[in-house]
């Protein structure tokens, strides 16, 4: 048992340099491919003027709206 766990962890790495992983560019005249690179998968563009505060305004609304409904729901339950 120990020398047939010897041999995979000696076997193991001429297998995986043997089974010729490779990887090619995406074809972009695919249309199921996209540009890829840094923010290329965001539906909106981080660094156009006016982002932090949209950000922001959303960060807040999204997590605030639930806390002042609570809010508004437990004093218009109480009186």
């Amino acid at each position: 048992m120990l020398a047939r766990t010897a041999f995979r962890a000696t076997a193991a790495p001429s297998l995986v340099a043997r089974r010729g992983f490779q990887s090619t560019r995406a074809q972009l005249s695919s249309p199921y491919h996209y540009p890829e690179g840094p923010r290329s998968n965001l539906p909106f563009d981080p660094l156009k003027r006016g982002f932090a505060i949209k950000f922001w305004a959303y960060a807040i609304t999204g997590f605030g709206l639930p806390f002042g409904l609570a809010v508004w729901q437990t004093k218009k339950n109480q009186g």
